[in-house]
């Protein structure tokens, strides 16, 4: 028998070694029975609105735009107690002491060709569900992710013409590698609920930022930045290592997903040697405000929204000189943390210039000769006060509790980096970029990062990150390559 079958029938065997089976997906029958007199429908979606065929075939919501109704509950969802205002400090974990000299196993292997060690290694039978409060938040919130991935994918699809297509370069060819990755996602989602169970959050409705082609693809580029970044930031603390491995096997695909985005937004598809990963409240915080509102009694998540940091300069990717860009926040579509660039500026485009180190139609690779971002650049920020209402049906209220911005947290690749901020006005000021690199020649900041403004230059690394929330002000995206 093939491994993928073992996989299958240990998914199926979950439920029954501890865990409530999720309901079943299944397509409502017209009737019961060959010989049946009871009668049955089709049901509207919980959601409210249909799907419908739009353009070349291709399907989406009727409806992505703001929730106009009255929030039933306000805030995140809370447990019967809080035990702390925030997690202290540790000293290293006492057991973590190997250390190889030899270069040799130094310890009796358990069986042939099995080094000692590892967790999930000693022959019992894997359990894939979730196995924790914090397995089961965190994969709810991927859940989230995965099914506006599904909604957004198919969005643009649908929403355009060939011929806006064809303007922004991309071909049926191209459209037809988005409606896979669009599939992509209904497996995705489907591995997330059955991993979580009867309880797994339901697809939403949702309000986008774009108009065009080109602001759609770059939205989808800073989207699945979030959406994979947020899973990198908890995965290896999961307590089911079975679900981590799962979640890795789609998170990778997540990964060649952003970096198509970028291909087809006329930016480099790598330009950083590590991946980043962030705390889940950063991907939460960007996720939920695009959430227009849930079905009644959808699972609501624990995780903090933080305050919008609006940085005014951001580079307009669709500029041959991104130094051009305005410095009144004019170039973003929108207020939204990750709204993309205007694509219809009325001069110094770049979209349809073939020129070499200026051009940003879609291509396999981009050369910039003249950066989105560099060393020195200085950034202009405005943020949001907290108690704003956000996310599903207006139901989450942004919130922190640091104390006066003193720094700027710039989140990229194996490094959280801080500059000192500079105060202007009320909720106004600026940081100048700073240089540094993570080995040899590979400069710490590019790509699109996650920024934020801290009370407290809090030294963290990868694997505690979410040791500086209590400290942040106001979160942000920076478009630095």
């Amino acid at each position: 028998m093939s491994k993928s079958f073992f996989i299958a029938a240990a998914l199926l065997l979950a439920p029954a070694l501890g865990a409530p089976a999720p309901a079943p997906q299944v397509t409502v029958p017209a009737s019961f029975g060959p010989d049946s007199q009871v009668s049955a429908m089709v049901q509207p979606s919980t959601t409210g609105y249909r799907v419908e065929v739009l353009e070349n075939g291709y399907t989406s919501a009727t409806y992505h735009g703001p929730y106009t109704g009255t929030p039933t509950t306000i805030g995140a969802v809370d447990g019967p107690t809080t035990l702390a205002s925030s997690i202290a400090t540790q000293p290293l974990n006492p057991t973590a002491t190997y250390y190889n000299t030899e270069g040799v196993p130094l310890n009796p292997l358990p069986a042939p060709y099995t080094p000692a060690g590892g967790l999930g290694t000693n022959g019992s039978l894997p359990r894939y569900m979730v196995n924790s409060d914090f397995d089961f938040e965190s994969i709810a919130l991927g859940l989230y992710q995965e099914w506006i991935e599904l909604d957004l994918f198919h969005d643009g699809l649908a929403r355009f013409t060939d011929e806006e297509f064809t303007v922004a370069g991309l071909g049926p060819e191209a459209r037809s590698l988005i409606e896979f990755m669009a599939d992509q996602e209904t497996g995705h989602a489907t591995l997330l609920t059955n991993m979580l169970g009867e309880r797994a959050p339901k697809q939403c409705v949702y309000n986008y930022p774009y108009t065009t082609v080109r602001e759609w693809v770059d939205f989808m580029q800073r989207l699945t930045r979030f959406g994979e970044s947020g899973v990198w930031g908890f995965i290896n603390h999961l307590d089911s290592r079975e679900v981590g491995q799962l979640l890795a096997q789609s998170i990778a695909t997540e990964a060649r997903q952003q970096q198509i985005f970028r291909q087809m937004s006329g930016l480099t598809p790598m330009d950083v040697w590590f991946e980043n990963g962030w705390p889940q409240s950063w991907a939460w915080t960007m996720l939920a405000q695009y959430i227009s509102y849930c079905p009644e009694n959808t699972t609501r998540l624990a995780w903090q929204n933080f305050p919008t940091l609006h940085i005014l300069n951001n580079a307009n990717i669709n500029r041959y000189s991104p130094n051009d860009t305005a410095q009144d926040g004019s170039e973003t579509v929108g207020s939204r943390i990750t709204d993309p660039s205007r694509s219809n500026i009325t001069a110094g485009s770049c979209q349809n210039l073939n020129v070499t180190g200026y051009g940003c139609g879609p291509a396999i690779a981009r050369n910039k000769s003249e950066p989105l971002s560099f060393p020195g650049k200085k950034i202009l920020f405005q943020w949001e006060a907290p108690g704003q209402i956000v996310g599903p049906n207006n139901s989450y209220v942004t919130a922190t509790s640091a104390g006066a911005p003193k720094f700027v947290g710039w989140s990229q690749q194996l490094n959280l980096t801080y500059s000192p901020l500079t105060v202007t006005g009320n909720n106004t000021g600026y940081t100048y970029q700073p240089e540094g690199y993570v080995y040899d020649s590979d400069g710490i900041i590019n790509g699109t990062m996650a920024v934020m403004l801290t009370d407290l230059d809090l030294y963290v690394t990868p694997f505690n990150t979410s040791m500086l929330n209590p400290h942040i002000v106001a979160l942000g995206l920076y478009q630095a390559g």
